[in-house]
């Protein structure tokens, strides 16, 4: 990595103890004005205040002590490359408190970042402007000058100046609205004073809204705002919020701290959704649902999302790290227990083993590089925070939670919880605080166990063996840490507390044993065990680590998997533990091959979408062969049986789990080319196009995907006009993400520019150019050339951002020839982009890992397809 600069912290001699802030944005010029007058407490006497602000003008500035005359500041010093500004005064500012007065302006920016704009069209196809916030981590410093860091809390008094047609929100309630005296078409909105918390949580949206509202059981007024004329498309998410608040009342035995809590959907939004204190912002996408138009996968997200940002009031907005370094627990944490409050609101969804396909694995993936980091990475300087929003923070932080959680058992970790919850609320703490508080309530060495995963980057792989001794089992454990390129053989090589828990065949879903993996190696009896009961550890798949079993233990696995004795949780995990050896060249692909053909029965979904994924890695693959096609043969026959079981209509009775299991079939036997799904799914389109049978929202998917796949020129003008006409952002975005499956040159091209046309929303360029880059070959190499060409119009949209290392990785992380590292690393070295070093790093030393894989197994996987068919001689 290269040099960090220095980064220096705000200077503790004056804080903040209340913010006074008007705002009077101005939605046709983009600009705002504001006046602050913060109360502040000055420690130690001095003669400049140091805050934070970013693209902004300080008009003048004023210091008033308590008692005492007002002192106009004689300076302001910006420190733009630090977001610092130092105002000068002509003496001493004194011990004691006093009034900081500023007065500033600044513009309402198109970064989706700070105070910033974002564009809507009215029912009367007006194009309009709301003003929205994302303050987090470092950008409230672009709405008004303040002492921008997580620790630094105070209280806010919210007032804005608005047109009086508008909807004005903040974190919380209306207390006042009068006319605006200079302007009779303003109102002056005052909002009641927040309790003490961070810059980062602060926020405040000016446009126009519908909404619907509800009250959660224990009183709290929840509100769903929507564009207007959606408010129906609120009620699903207003459900899920209602429900979600009394839970997590229960879980944390702390009741929620404001009176109002409101969800509100942006059009122009860079993340998922933001935690707010009391306003919480979310993409469209992430909460509004239409009963006709949305489908399944699509209201499990919106729960999902509702679920994390409203644990955040708690663990996060009540209690808020120190720093960011600490980012870790905040989001870790949130995105575990969305999973459990989802599960607690739908039992049907089966979350939990969802959770080890979408978290857990890729978890494991990313961690396993070289160029991963630790959990806790120590952060300095803004841009660098940036960086770590990434599956690590959010997904492995889940995965050791959850193992965590496990290792403990629910009651202690609930009581811990809340002596965290109770002991810092309105504070700042860090990691060690809550392991404190978890180890008093459960008496186990917490902070020993949980600093090897959190201090350290990678995880283990456990190797197993075993030997029948009478009527006992004794197991041989060893650790050592798992790389992506094979076993690791350095002198230093890490290891790990692993909590170890074994079952057997008797009960495939209970422990028999549990064991702390504290050293190098251990040996443990499992006590009678038979001859022909196979045991297998981490049932649950729990642990973060993978395992490789000696031949014959994993040999008695297998009938586990056909005969569906195994959980499917274990059944994922045990392919998923192979295809990663078979990648980092432990074992042979065509091991794995085998292995998948024995999932034949398999009737769920996730394991389903496990081996999908993991097939979709493998084609992906091969297309840099000639035998592509063999793969895509044996997708077609592995997915058949299924295929026609499922059917292309839903049933009476039919669960969830169901619904997503047939659009994700029946979109791999389209891709992949299967004769009946492609010509079903013309038919099916066609009726969908000329109005006669609209398609369920939950085969649009699958459908799109395939008749664009096999299209032609006249396909991708009906998408597009498909694309216009959608009402619905997740529409929209349904279509924009399969776009890139057209095969045609002169098509990809099309599409890569419709990515930038005005048609797409600046944060879902980067699915449209991802699409492209992960559908063939062909559009690998148009989409990376495309980035190119684009780059400095693409990295300005995104200003750094998170976005920006999501479309590097998406467009370069399937190259497998090493000569393209060295591409991408250059092209980098020359367009550098900050807060995505790390992901180019991760990219590069993907595609080496392809290339490796590639040279060192493509000719026994085309032997095995080739073999596979023939009849036996």
């Amino acid at each position: 990595m290269p040099e960090r600069r220095p980064f220096v912290r705000l200077p503790t001699d004056v804080y903040p103890v209340n913010y006074g802030l008007w705002l009077k944005p101005d939605l046709i010029d983009f600009t705002f004005e504001g006046r602050l007058e913060a109360l502040v407490e000055v420690t130690q006497a001095t003669n400049q205040i140091v805050m934070n602000c970013a693209d902004m003008d300080i008009i003048k500035a004023s210091f008033v002590p308590q008692g005492g005359e007002e002192i106009n500041a004689t300076g302001f010093n910006y420190q733009n490359e630090d977001e610092k500004v130092t105002l000068c005064f002509p003496r001493s500012l004194q011990k004691g408190s006093g009034m900081l007065k500023v007065d500033f302006v600044g513009e309402l920016n198109d970064k989706m970042k700070g105070f910033y704009r974002s564009k809507y069209t009215t029912a009367a196809g007006d194009v309009r402007y709301a003003a929205v916030t994302q303050f987090e981590a470092t950008d409230a410093r672009r709405a008004f000058p303040c002492w921008d860091e997580p620790a630094i809390k105070a209280t806010f008094d919210i007032t804005l100046i608005v047109p009086k047609d508008r909807v004005a929100l903040s974190n919380m309630n209306v207390i006042d609205r009068k006319p605006y005296p200079e302007d009779e078409n303003l109102v002056e909105m005052k909002f009641a004073t927040t309790p003490i918390m961070s810059t980062y949580l602060v926020a405040f949206v000016i446009g126009e809204y519908d909404f619907v509202e509800s009250q959660s059981s224990d009183g709290v007024t929840v509100r769903v705002y929507t564009p207007v004329g959606k408010a129906e498309q609120g009620k699903f998410a207003l459900e899920v919020a209602t429900k979600t608040l009394p839970f997590y009342k229960e879980y944390f035995s702390v009741p929620y701290p404001l009176p109002k809590i409101d969800l509100i959907a942006i059009a122009d939004f860079a993340a998922g959704a933001m935690e707010n204190w009391g306003l919480v912002t979310y993409r469209e996408t992430a909460l509004l649902i239409d009963p006709k138009n949305s489908c399944s996968s699509s209201r499990q997200w919106v729960a999902l999302v509702v679920g994390h940002e409203l644990a955040h009031q708690w663990f996060g907005n009540l209690v808020t790290m120190e720093w960011w370094t600490h980012l870790w627990l905040n989001e870790g944490f949130a995105s575990w227990i969305e999973y459990l409050c989802v599960d607690h609101c739908f039992p049907e969804y089966d979350i939990w083993t969802q959770f080890v396909s979408a978290d857990y694995t890729r978890a494991l993936d990313l961690d396993a590089l070289d160029s991963s980091h630790p959990i806790e990475v120590n952060v300095g300087h803004p841009s660098e925070v940036d960086e770590i929003f990434d599956a690590i923070s959010y997904s492995k932080g889940a995965s050791v939670i959850r193992m965590l959680h496990n290792y403990i058992g629910d009651e202690d970790f609930r009581k811990g919880m809340n002596t965290y919850l109770l002991k810092f609320q309105h504070k700042n703490a860090s990691t060690e605080d809550l392991w404190d508080c978890l180890e008093q309530a459960s008496g186990k060495p917490i902070a020993a166990v949980m600093s090897s995963w959190t201090k350290q980057m990678g995880f283990p792989i456990i190797v197993v063996d075993q030997e029948q001794q009478g009527d006992d089992r004794i197991v041989k454990l060893s650790q050592k840490k798992f790389c992506a390129s094979g076993p690791h053989n350095g002198e230093e090589c890490p290891s790990w507390m692993i909590p170890i828990s074994i079952c057997t065949s008797e009960d495939p879903k209970c422990s028999k044993l549990e064991v702390l993996l504290d050293r190098p190696e251990v040996t443990v009896t499992v006590s009678s065990v038979t001859p022909e009961q196979w045991i297998k550890i981490n049932p649950g798949t729990v642990g973060f680590y993978r395992i490789q079993y000696s031949t014959t233990m994993l040999e008695s696995l297998l009938p586990g998997i056909r005969d569906l004795s195994l959980q499917p949780v274990d059944r994922l995990g045990l392919q998923n533990d192979l295809f990663s050896l078979s990648r980092a060249g432990m074992i042979s692909t065509v091991e794995v091959l085998r292995l998948m053909e024995a999932f034949v029965n398999e009737p769920n979904y996730t394991v389903w979408s496990d081996l999908s994924c993991n097939l979709g890695v493998l084609s992906s693959l091969l297309t840099h062969t000639d035998f592509h096609e063999d793969i895509l043969e044996f997708i077609r026959d592995l997915f058949t049986p299924i295929g026609l079981k499922l059917g292309w209509d839903s049933r009476p009775g039919e669960g969830h789990l169901d619904v997503l299991l047939r659009s994700l079939v029946l979109g791999k036997l389209g891709k992949a080319g299967h004769k009946p799904t492609l010509e079903e799914a013309r038919r099916r389109f066609k009726d969908h196009v000329e109005g006669k049978q609209v398609l369920p929202a939950d085969l649009r998917s699958p459908v799109y995907l395939t008749v664009l796949k096999h299209g032609d020129s006249a396909t991708l003008d009906t998408m597009l006009k498909l694309h216009k006409q959608a009402d619905m952002m997740e529409e929209k975005n349904r279509i924009e993400r399969v776009l890139g499956a057209i095969s045609a040159p002169d098509l990809i091209q099309k599409v890569l520019n419709f990515a930038l046309s005005e048609e797409v929303r600046p944060q879902d360029t980067v699915s449209v150019i991802g699409g492209v880059a992960g559908s063939s070959k062909q559009g690998r190499k148009a989409a990376w050339k495309f980035v190119k060409e684009n780059w400095e119009q693409l990295y300005s949209r995104y200003q750094g951002g998170f976005l920006i290392s999501r479309l590097i990785k998406l467009t370069v992380d399937g190259f497998a020839i090493d000569k393209m590292a060295t591409e991408v690393k250059s092209f980098f070295d020359s367009h550098p982009a900050p807060s995505a070093e790390r992901t180019v790093q991760q990219c590069c030393e993907n595609i080496l890992l392809n290339a490796a894989w590639l040279k060192r197994d493509a000719d026994d996987i085309h032997q095995y397809l080739l073999h596979r068919k023939a009849p036996p001689v």
